[in-house]
């Protein structure tokens, strides 16, 4: 918070400065009608009245004015500082590349770039008036401290007792504010996912069980912001009631001193003036300490975004990454990946993803290429030689020409290679406009087959030695599965490529097969001779297949003819 004040240090002071003119000149006006009537209406004095009339005029352009520029001023402040958290936020996850979405929900930047920025704004859209109140009160208590020693007096303590008590409030509103806002960051990250995958869920008819936890965990949400609105209903009542009591005070401490004559008349409208005056300060300062509350509480969730570091470039490169003409060894699992091979490694889901992070030298777990660790080499290179192509597939907004090839290298003849061997031309061909068509955000008029296709078509286009692709056929039929697998296999010809899939018509494509059982390369070899070798891999291969489990072991023709069937 201290940083964004910074940035805005200029407009910042120039809305406190016109705060402290916007409240100031209301503060003087009890004066000015103090003087207006004892020395003015008393006597008789027209001119007295006239003069001071002026006065008060001059005293409500002033606030007229300054309070215009003061709104105009604030709300700049309050944008730029949203906004200016956003593009931090932005920019740093921008540096965290591919990591991100692993260390950080997608619901909590989503809460990031709505709920917090507008927290922070309300922060700095009220400084310039909580300057003003400051000032004013300050201005009020001297006036009043020189008519009445009792009264300046007890101003000056109530006043910050009154602020005091508030604050104590502001305790409970804290934590409930913060624990209303881990739930509603939760909230979103499953509405998101949700969104994400709304096809398959329908697919699987899940609908209705997705509904009845989302109605469970929104209710949870609801009670938590009831939980924070009871709190905001005690201060709101607070506001009233304790200014309320110092007005009541300030009037009948006037009132009795007007009776025994020691105060004028125009000094008595100017006490009870003061008192309704103190009672938007008062208000003011509740506000900020309530503003302030949920600032700290998102400046708190995006302070926790940006001490996410990126992982750190090696102080010493070991050098060129070469032309990646020896294996890539993973010592957590045991995994050697030989230069030129299409290797397709079967795994658990979630092994399989932790894999390829560490082949994509994102994980700091040691993966060795030619006796060098990946984390030793500049990540730079890493990332122009590896590929990883998650099993989340991400297309962007605009000409699906751009989304294939974002870096404008490539002409027609290879992207229709490309979309060829990842079986999308067809997806082309239906486009009003071929590869220029505008597409949504993510593409998420596509099918989750198809931006599986068009993403991996998009893998191939950048050519990379090392291609590492997650589940690449999950969502497509059988028939475009195989054509997938062996146009994959041309395609990639002399090039090292690792598919993390357990489908049969994949695995009859490969050169070499690794199945992982336990975190540990169980066996390895051709497609055929691990169903022969090993009842485990055969049992994996059963369960993508929907095969029920045989008496004897069928022959490997026909395992494959039943898959692509």
């Amino acid at each position: 918070m201290l940083w964004l004040a910074g940035r805005i240090a200029w407009p910042l002071s120039a809305a406190a400065f016109c705060g402290v003119l916007w409240l100031g000149s209301q503060a003087l006006m009890p004066v000015v009608i103090r003087e207006a009537i004892d020395d003015g209406l008393v006597p008789g004095d027209m001119d007295a009245v006239l003069s001071w009339s002026a006065v008060l005029l001059g005293l409500g352009v002033v606030q007229a004015v300054s309070g215009t520029v003061r709104r105009r001023l604030n709300m700049y402040n309050s944008l730029s500082a949203g906004f200016r958290t956003v593009q931090l936020v932005v920019g740093h996850a921008n540096t965290l590349g591919a990591t991100l979405e692993r260390r950080v929900d997608e619901g909590e930047l989503v809460s990031v770039g709505t709920s917090d920025m507008n927290a922070l704004g309300h922060a700095f859209d009220i400084v310039g008036r909580t300057v003003g109140a400051v000032i004013s009160v300050v201005l009020v208590s001297v006036v009043l401290v020189r008519q009445s020693a009792t009264l300046g007096m007890m101003l000056i303590v109530a006043v910050p007792a009154i602020v005091l008590t508030m604050g104590y409030t502001l305790r409970p509103l804290h934590r409930r504010q913060s624990a209303y806002r881990d739930l509603q960051g939760e909230l979103t990250s499953r509405l998101t996912d949700v969104v994400a995958g709304l096809r398959v869920l329908r697919g699987i008819g899940g609908e209705t069980p997705f509904a009845r936890s989302y109605r469970e965990r929104s209710q949870r949400v609801r009670a938590a912001g009831a939980r924070v609105a009871g709190a905001e209903a005690l201060i709101r009542a607070a506001q009233v009631l304790l200014p309320g009591l110092l007005v009541g005070t300030v009037t009948w401490i006037g009132a009795r001193a007007a009776l025994d004559g020691s105060v004028s008349p125009g000094e008595l409208v100017a006490f009870y003036a003061y008192a309704a005056f103190l009672v938007e300060p008062l208000g003011i300062f509740t506000e900020t300490a309530d503003r302030f509350a949920r600032a700290h509480v998102a400046a708190r969730r995006v302070v926790t975004v940006l001490r996410m570091r990126p992982k750190a470039a090696p102080e010493h490169a070991d050098g060129p990454m070469g032309t990646l003409a020896t294996a890539l060894v993973d010592e957590t699992t045991g995994l050697t990946v030989t230069p030129g091979t299409f290797h397709v490694v079967v795994a658990p889901s979630a092994e399989g993803v932790r894999l390829a992070d560490r082949l994509g030298g994102y994980d700091e777990a040691p993966v060795r290429h030619d006796g060098r660790l990946l984390t030793a080499l500049a990540p730079d290179e890493v990332r122009r030689r590896i590929l990883v192509v998650d099993n989340r597939p991400r297309l962007f907004r605009g000409p699906l020409r751009a989304s294939l090839d974002p870096h404008v290298t490539a002409d027609d003849t290879a992207i229709t290679a490309a979309l060829r061997a990842a079986a999308a031309e067809d997806i082309v061909g239906l486009l009003p406009d071929g590869l220029d068509t505008d597409i949504t955000a993510d593409g998420r008029h596509f099918s989750g087959g198809q931006r599986q296709r068009l993403v991996l078509a998009r893998a191939l286009l950048a050519d990379p030695d090392v291609l590492i692709v997650v589940d690449p056929t999950s969502a497509v039929d059988a028939h475009t599965e195989d054509l997938i697998g062996r146009r994959l296999r041309a395609a990639r010809s002399g090039r090292t490529t690792v598919l993390v899939s357990s489908s049969p018509l994949l695995l009859n494509q490969a050169d070499r097969v690794s199945f992982l059982s336990g975190g540990r390369v169980a066996a390895a070899g051709t497609h055929r001779e691990l169903l022969a070798a090993s009842e485990d891999y055969r049992l994996v291969i059963q369960r993508e297949t929907g095969e029920a489990p045989p008496g004897p072991l069928p022959s490997t023709d026909l395992v494959t003819r039943g898959s692509a069937e």
